[in-house]
């Protein structure tokens, strides 16, 4: 057979086969413009559907993506400003740690703390919450610090009141660069120089932030926080943060999403009892920058003991093994409150770098504190 013949035979059979796929494209191109054409404009009664089926604009509405929820003028308003004070430049020649202490009234550890400051002055600012009695102080840093208080009531959006009222205070200051939150039962695990450049040299803020399934997570979100806030985001963490200036100008601006806590996650409220404290803060974060916060508490807090209240620290338990225990942790752990338990292990993350998770640790009682003052200088030079 010559060549011209064999140009005869073949060409028209390739030609057949190329013929079905051109039909199958413009027959899935036909359905992908009318998709788009239905989502676009939805038929408004019940006669464009039936032309296909019964059940089609039920099928196609499961099949295309929810349109986008229109924002209020009060949303709109707060992603306008909470955008640009996270695109804002904070720099000072001074870079400050302001250390907030929320407390009933004097403060057992002062004199720990004390040690803590010595030879720093100028990196550092200190603001007490007393919302009992005023102090009495035992250090000269804590002198004439108590900032005007109020009343605080457990699980309360009074709680959430308090640390508002001490990072606005704290802002004042603005070498103030970074935030710490601290309770009248936390004691320092770290010397000053290593707590400053943790906090002062970091990208994030450290901001307990979870998502728990269960009837002491998600369990306590109430519908009527729609729209602004939906269950998808709703989020758990201990109270007990650190943050960055940006941040700490945020919690201050912010007044929807706080009103949305104020009014509808309190205890008691719909037959659940949802703790503002415990979840204003790591929703607020998560919806607007998750990628900012670490997800963890820099302060430490033993809840093993699977109680209403966290492990307290006695005398008994005061050694520096069980500092150093605490200090060398280098994984955050959470845990689901449903029935499955389900535990989270991550690695804490340290400017991309995996490095010890605590800076700080509660609840120890004030019977330790001479334990930890005796400690203070060994487990802070090993």
């Amino acid at each position: 057979m010559g060549m011209k013949d064999m140009q005869i035979l073949h060409p028209p059979r390739h030609r057949s086969q190329l013929k079905k796929p051109k039909w199958i494209i413009i027959l899935v191109s036909l359905i992908c413009i009318f998709l788009i054409v239905a989502y676009i404009h939805p038929p408004r009664d019940s006669t464009a559907c039936y032309i296909f089926s019964s059940s089609s604009c039920k099928t196609i509405a499961r099949w295309l993506p929810p349109p986008e929820r229109q924002l209020t003028d009060e949303e709109i308003a707060s992603r306008v400003v909470i955008k640009n004070i996270l695109n804002s430049q904070i720099e000072t020649k001074n870079p400050k740690i302001a250390f907030m202490f929320l407390s009933p009234g004097s403060l057992p550890f002062e004199r720990l703390w004390d040690k803590f400051f010595q030879g720093h002055e100028g990196k550092f600012s200190i603001h007490i919450h007393a919302s009992r009695v005023k102090p009495v102080h035992s250090s000269r840093y804590f002198q004439n610090r108590e900032i005007r208080s109020d009343k605080v009531d457990w699980g309360k959006i009074s709680m959430v009141d308090a640390e508002k009222r001490l990072l606005a205070n704290a802002l004042k200051d603005p070498d103030n660069q970074h935030f710490v939150l601290l309770s009248d039962s936390c004691v320092p695990l770290r010397g000053f120089d290593y707590v400053y450049n943790y906090l002062i040299y970091t990208n994030i803020s450290f901001i307990d932030s979870f998502e728990d399934p269960g009837p002491h997570g998600s369990g306590r979100y109430s519908n009527r926080m729609l729209p602004e806030v939906e269950k998808k985001f709703f989020r758990k963490g201990a109270q007990w943060f650190t943050m960055k200036r940006q941040h700490a100008i945020i919690v201050m601006a912010d007044s929807l999403y706080y009103t949305k806590f104020r009014d509808y996650c309190r205890p008691g409220m719909d037959g659940r009892n949802c703790y503002a404290d415990e979840h204003y803060l790591p929703t607020l974060f998560h919806m607007f920058d998750p990628h900012g916060v670490a997800n963890w508490s820099v302060t430490h807090v033993d809840w093993s003991e699977r109680k209403w209240h966290p492990k307290s620290y006695r005398k008994k338990d005061i050694s520096l093994q069980l500092i150093k225990n605490i200090s060398s942790i280098s994984e955050s752990v959470h845990v689901t409150s449903d029935e499955k338990r389900e535990m989270t292990i991550t690695p804490c993350m340290w400017n991309s770098v995996n490095r010890p998770c605590y800076l700080f640790a509660r609840k120890f009682l004030p019977e330790t504190l001479n334990s930890m003052i005796d400690l203070f200088p060994i487990y802070t030079t090993v």
